[in-house]
């Protein structure tokens, strides 16, 4: 038996990288998922779901917006008669502009796909899984929130957000049986980080991709992938309120590449 067994999952940002990884993962693990992207990416996600044998229904919406968060939880709710975990995955980077050049309409964009769709999960999943006295929700926060120097601003700020919600909301779900914990990869090679892989491969520089952190290397989707998995799973039955780096040891440390002088 898999360790997702019958569960029912909601994945954001599941069209590529780190949210098709775990859809994979996760049916592989049993799960029945609601795998969900802005994206026509996620229609192949459930394609390689399905053809490995996996439950799975494709949803087109954008996690940043609150009519789409709660049709797609409902339709977890209504297709498989629960909803027991979900994953608010779905993020974007922002880019890295100036700070002068940023502007109001750049940082609310970010912030509304990065901070306000994990609060949108989060509100309306409680219902369902307060109802039902147990559930699971992780949300995707990253190192740029614990620590300076691996973002923008935007994007540092909004995952620093979502550490602080995931622990604020721990608290206001006392008693009731429900769990909320947040994952903080580091350097994972995904569509978001792909042209940081493409530029040091054009300069002969990518062995040195992840030169900071003690392992010495760039991370999967899966290794992350497999986080959130064991938060999901009943085997964190006591793991609540946290935001677990998933980094290669990264954060252990404050590394830095010092300014040229």
């Amino acid at each position: 038996m898999g360790r997702l067994e019958g569960k029912s999952v909601v994945i954001t940002g599941a069209g590529s990288g780190i949210g098709r990884a775990a859809s994979l993962l996760f049916t592989k693990e049993g799960a029945k998922l609601i795998a969900v992207d802005k994206t026509e990416g996620v229609k192949e996600t459930a394609k390689l779901v399905a053809d490995a044998g996996g439950a799975v229904e494709a949803v087109m919406a954008d996690a940043g917006n609150e009519a789409d968060v709660k049709a797609f939880i409902a339709k977890a709710v209504s297709k498989y008669g629960k909803l027991d975990a979900i994953w608010a995955n779905a993020g974007v980077s922002g880019g890295l502009v100036p700070l002068a050049d940023q502007t109001v309409e750049h940082w609310q964009e970010v912030l509304r796909v990065n901070l306000i769709g994990p609060f949108l999960a989060i509100k309306h999943s409680i219902p369902h899984m307060t109802k039902q006295g147990h559930g699971s929700i992780i949300c995707t926060a990253s190192v740029a929130g614990l620590k300076s120097g691996a973002s923008g601003h935007p994007y540092g700020a909004s995952k620093a957000g979502v550490i602080s919600l995931v622990q604020i909301t721990a608290y206001s779900l006392s008693g009731t049986g429900v769990r909320i914990n947040a994952v903080c990869p580091g350097l994972i090679e995904t569509g978001m980080t792909k042209p940081i892989f493409d530029n040091a491969k054009q300069r002969g520089t990518d062995h040195k991709i992840g030169q900071l952190n003690p392992l010495r290397r760039a991370g999967a989707p899966v290794e992350i992938a497999q986080m959130a998995l064991f938060l999901a799973s009943d085997d964190s039955s006591y793991v609540n309120g946290q935001a677990f780096p998933v980094d290669g040891g990264l954060s252990s440390s404050h590394p830095i590449v010092p300014p040229r002088m």
